[in-house]
């Protein structure tokens, strides 16, 4: 089934509010060269690549960059606006596989396989298959991976040790769960596990999604019926929020992606399910205090076989950027294979980025780096299936998101009413009753236009 997409009227009321304070800055050019402006999201792989940029700006002069750096939700909604409005202060912008399709389709970013054809040695068939199709619109790309993320669990192999358990190769939630049981607080002020909790269709949403699919729950049925009141979404959500509640870490619906990373690499939880990008964190000893001491292992599962999820920073170029080809010698460096290298031989190879090619794979120093987690995160970037993300037929493409316009919006939404229920302000059920309606005022309207 096509999705129809429809470019403005979908745009979150939260980017579209942001729109009088965009302007981060704007590109010049002139006798003095170009200065591009990149607008990146701050995890630790991208403050990497500020560190190095002046390697790019040594081996092309008259090209300097400036970088606006985001936390996620914030540089979501900034771009957006942005790139919706045609504001032109971005040249080059940081997004996922969630807009990239959606956007090149509206207009809005530079299709980029002629640049990549027309780049000798960049190789763009040694991107991961699966994210190299996500980042694809009729064959072309229109954004490029900056790294590739599937999901697995991290867990402290000393304390494991320590508490008399083991982890299994291929664990089910039910399984986790129990393991987490076990382990909260076998050493003062350590958890059984972090997981997300902080609202945002990009924080709480990304694990809990990959739970509800695996647990065999879907938003919509074919039709477009809102199935959030569906036992199978009932049953995810109450074991998600129950789990989080009972052997979580504490304040978890303040919780995002960068705080759980923090509490596991500074010893304070045993278990950590989230992006397999963490080992650029978790296994560098400049950030973490359990070098060495974890182990990993693919998504959880409950009724189907796959438990992961399928994610990329990528990055693209507005369609409205004036210095396309400067943009495109910036974003061809940054993820060419000898980025790669150079964050390898420069700060390690723990923290290069990770999962995008399968060339990274096998170069015999990041293979002994990675050990310990690269065939879970091969794994689990190899075998995800954004057509098919959970046990029944959907309308809709993605596993860790929707792939529809509405979905920044309404999976904000609904994540707020999550994060509620993991504070404790609501039940469960009554944080469904409301996300069901948010969900079926959205599947309203496609289905009307399948009329």
């Amino acid at each position: 089934m096509r999705i129809p997409l429809r470019p403005i009227a979908a745009l979150s009321t939260a980017a579209l509010l942001l729109t009088g304070c965009a302007g981060a800055g704007a590109t010049a050019s002139g006798d003095e060269g170009t200065r591009l402006v990149v607008a990146i999201v701050s995890n630790p792989q991208m403050q990497d690549a500020i560190s190095l940029q002046s390697r790019f700006t040594e081996a092309n002069p008259g090209i300097d960059v400036d970088f606006v750096s985001l936390p996620e939700n914030e540089a979501r909604a900034k771009i957006t606006t942005s790139i919706a409005t045609g504001g032109g202060e971005f040249d080059v912008v940081m997004i996922s596989n969630y807009e990239t399709k959606q956007w090149a389709e509206f207009g809005w970013l530079e299709n980029l396989q002629p640049r990549i054809d027309a780049t000798e040695g960049y190789d763009d068939e040694d991107f991961m298959p699966s994210i190299r199709e996500d980042l694809s619109y009729e064959g072309d790309m229109y954004s490029v991976p900056f790294y590739g993320e599937s999901s697995f669990v991290a867990y402290r192999k000393d304390l494991f040790e320590q508490a008399g358990v083991e982890m299994p190769a291929d664990p089910t939630w039910d399984e986790i769960a129990a393991l987490a049981a076990e382990l909260d607080g076998v050493e003062p002020g350590v958890a059984g596990i972090c997981l997300r909790g902080l609202a945002g269709w990009g924080e709480v949403l990304s694990p809990f999604n990959s739970v509800l699919n695996t647990f065999g729950g879907r938003w919509y049925d074919q039709e477009w019926n809102a199935r959030l009141d569906s036992p199978e979404f009932r049953e995810a959500a109450e074991f998600y929020v129950d789990l989080v509640r009972k052997h979580g870490q504490p304040g978890a619906a303040n919780s995002g992606f960068g705080d759980c990373l923090n509490r596991y690499s500074q010893g304070q939880t045993a278990m950590f399910y989230d992006s397999t990008a963490m080992v650029s964190t978790t296994e560098n000893p400049d950030a973490s205090t359990v070098v060495g001491e974890s182990g990993y292992v693919a998504a959880p599962v409950a009724e189907s076989d796959y438990g992961g999820w399928l994610y990329t920073w990528s990055l693209g170029v507005p369609a409205s950027s004036p210095h396309k080809e400067e943009a495109w010698r910036f974003v061809s460096w940054m993820t060419d294979k000898d980025y790669i290298r150079t964050v390898g031989e420069t700060y390690g190879w723990e923290r290069v980025p990770p999962g995008s090619r399968r060339s990274t794979f096998e170069i015999p120093e990041y293979a002994e780096a990675a050990e310990a987690y690269a065939e879970p995160m091969r794994r689990g970037i190899e075998e995800a299936d954004p057509r098919n993300p959970t046990l029944q037929p959907v309308p809709y493409t993605g596993i860790g998101f929707l792939a529809i316009p509405e979905f920044q919006d309404l999976g904000t939404r609904v994540s707020q009413q999550l994060s509620a229920a993991i504070a404790g302000q609501i039940s469960v059920e009554e944080a469904l009753e409301q996300s069901q309606r948010y969900a079926q005022s959205v599947g309203d309207t496609y289905k009307e236009e399948s009329r």
